[in-house]
Parts: C-alpha cells; structure tokens; sequence
C-alpha cells in the first residue's frame, strides 16, 4: 500500500492542503520510525508505522482551516474520527484507529461528554505501541512554516500539552520515558 496515493484520492497535489499534509506527516512519519527503531524489544510493526503516520491527519480535509487551505465545515478537533471514516472505506481499519486516536495525548470518552467535544461518543486513546508511537511524534510537529519542517523543542510541546491538564502530561511525560527522548 502506497500512503500518497490514499492521499492523492481526497488531495489534489497542487493544493496546499496536499502541502501542509504530506510535508507534516513525512516528519511525523520520520520521527516515529525513528522511535519504533529504537523500541525493536517491544517489536513495533515498522511497515504500519510508516503508513499510518503518513496518513494520520487526511481528514483534515472536513474541517474549517483555511489557513492551511481546508474549507470544510467541521472543527479540526474533528479531522481524526473524520480520518477513521476516511480509511475505513479505503479497508484501512487500523489505520483509520491511528487517525481517531493520535488527537492530543488521545481523547477519552470522559473528555468528549465534559467538554461536549462534537465528537462521537467513545474512547479516542492510544492503545497499541504504534498508535502511541504516532501521536507521541505528531506532538512535536505542526502545520505552519515555523514547525512543518523543524521539530518543536520539547518544552513547547509540554508547555501546549499542559493547557489540556495534568492527566494528559503525565501521559505525555510517561511517553518522553518510554521513548527515551
């Protein structure tokens, strides 16, 4: 399975949606390949790696971010139940968990009915190593010219992770160890 060609069905390449996409997610990509190397005792599935985290983000596609040249009618916070959709229909099921699960730190049930997130009701959590492995290395990457190409030093990643409270840092620290960044 090719990734850019499941984008090329959703992204026309001359767009900057289709820039901001692949150039976001080939670093994702790079980095939790890196990881998984890395984490060989926990024997990450390398090849889903690479796939997935290149296709962690296409539902972007729905949502209303004209600055990265999306004109759809859902919130961002939509684009990973929204890639799960998008997958899904391709018969990529495990890749379309890693879209709905790499929000944030992961989105539990609790979250979604608290903050009333317009979001499906169920748990959107990390839960194999590869699904952690991605939405750890997503963290440190953005969809702006700042942190497209360039990795986010880790004290803004936990300075923006803090706003969303202390359980997602200790997620989010407790993967800094396990990865041993």
């Amino acid at each position: 399975m090719n990734p850019v060609s499941i984008i090329k069905k959703f992204y026309h390449p001359d767009t900057r949606a289709y820039y901001f996409l692949v150039h976001h997610s080939w670093m994702v990509t790079r980095k939790a390949l890196t990881i998984a190397k890395k984490m060989s005792h926990m024997k990450p599935n390398l090849k889903f790696i690479e796939e997935a985290a290149m296709l962690h983000d296409i539902g972007i596609l729905v949502t209303n971010e004209p600055s990265i040249g999306c004109f759809g009618d859902k919130p961002y916070v939509c684009h990973g139940y929204a890639g799960r959709e998008m997958l899904e229909n391709e018969g990529l099921y495990e890749h379309g968990l890693v879209c709905e699960r790499h929000i944030g730190v992961g989105i539990s049930l609790k979250d979604i009915k608290d903050k009333n997130l317009p979001l499906p009701e169920r748990d959107m959590m990390p839960v194999t190593i590869e699904e952690q492995i991605i939405c750890f290395s997503d963290k440190f990457f953005s969809k702006n010219q700042e942190f497209l190409l360039k990795e986010k030093p880790v004290d803004l990643v936990i300075n923006g992770i803090s706003k969303y409270g202390r359980e997602k840092l200790e997620i989010f620290k407790n993967w800094l160890k396990l990865f041993k960044e």
